[in-house]
């Protein structure tokens, strides 16, 4: 047995072997591997399978990322160690080189799209790299939109996310007030809403959220408006456990909320329609929230504000509202949970 005082011994190589290894596994996803401050990806709920969801992200994301940024390139050259290396090396300097030559190649084969764990069930987040989310995204709901062609069975909605912190209020605002910047500094402007959904969080308040954030939203220009019919603008709040995720979308209610179930359906399927709606004004359907009534886990734990028809104007800062997403009527903030809500599939 190898003196475990000597160098070069079993136990020190055990040790580094160890280390290599750990180090191999750490980065063989190309970075992180659950949802963590600091990304940027796509948040994508589905129907009860996340394997074949995460099959038909990739299968979707790619499909669209090659037609907006072309094929990825891969320029994985691994150094090939030269005949009279390896045997005049010590243990120590060969492991050292062989876990350098680890790490370089898998930087190097970093993907657009990774899976990482989202922290919450029927809930999927591909972080990507290198290309804008909002931008993809809303790239795909439109082809899907003008086609009408259903590319998907188990996906449901289809969230960019822009950036993501840490899910305690003080954190959210600091993050928000630069977050929100290229949107609603002045002099841009425009009409906004906010949604908001958490998943298996119950120390963040939904009120002091929305109210704090939608008085970011006006601190940056007094010309910025709630339209909780037809706006510019939805800033997306997604809590998952400890991670805040947002991002600021177009389109949000004409792409039936970043649906891909919705999105394909003709306006003038009359299960698309709310009864009192006969038009195809998918926009102003949307405000009434008819459509998520179905779906347990939003109609039960997130209900809807949803403004009378008469009052779905263009409204003035001092009389912020915000839709809370599938809400039917206002909920007591100390009601407000999010433990219960990804246990069940989100159809909106």
């Amino acid at each position: 047995m190898a003196d475990p005082g000597q160098p070069g011994s079993g136990k020190r190589k055990g040790k580094a072997q160890y280390v290599q290894a750990k180090r191999a596994r750490r980065c063989d996803g190309g970075g992180p591997r659950q949802l963590e401050p600091g990304l940027q990806g796509i948040l994508i709920t589905c129907n009860m399978n996340e394997r074949k969801c995460v099959e038909e992200a990739y299968s979707l994301l790619n499909e669209y990322g090659d037609d907006m940024y072309g094929p990825e390139k891969f320029t994985d050259k691994d150094p090939q160690p030269s005949g009279s290396e390896g045997e005049d090396d010590d243990v120590e300097a060969a492991l050292k080189k062989e876990v350098g030559n680890i790490k370089a190649s898998t930087e190097m084969r970093l993907r657009r799209f990774q899976s990482v764990e989202s922290g919450a069930n029927n809930v999927v987040f591909i972080r990507t790299l290198g290309i804008e989310p909002e931008r993809l995204v809303h790239h795909i709901l439109q082809d899907m939109y003008k086609t009408r062609k259903k590319k998907t069975r188990v996906i449901l909605r289809m969230l960019p996310i822009a950036g993501t912190c840490k899910a305690f209020l003080e954190d959210m605002k600091k993050y928000a007030e630069t977050f929100l910047e290229p949107w609603f500094k002045a002099p841009n402007k425009g009409t906004f809403q906010i949604v908001y959904k958490s998943r298996n969080n119950s120390h963040v308040n939904r009120e002091e959220v929305i109210k704090e954030l939608a008085g970011i939203v006006g601190s940056l220009n007094s010309e910025n408006k709630v339209d909780l019919t037809n706006p510019q603008y939805t800033v997306v709040v997604e809590i998952i456990k400890a991670v805040c995720c947002l991002s600021v979308v177009k389109d949000y209610m004409l792409f039936r909320k970043y649906n891909l179930q919705e999105v394909v359906k003709s306006p003038k399927d009359p299960s698309q329609l709310h009864p009192k709606q006969g038009n195809g004004k998918e926009a102003k359907l949307e405000s009434d929230d008819k459509l998520n009534q179905s779906d347990p886990a939003e109609g039960r734990n997130n209900q809807q504000e949803a403004p009378d028809s008469s009052e779905e104007k263009t409204k003035p800062m001092t009389e912020t509202q915000v839709v809370h997403e599938g809400e039917t009527k206002p909920e007591p903030s100390s009601q407000v949970t999010g433990g219960s809500e990804s246990n069940a599939p989100d159809v909106s």
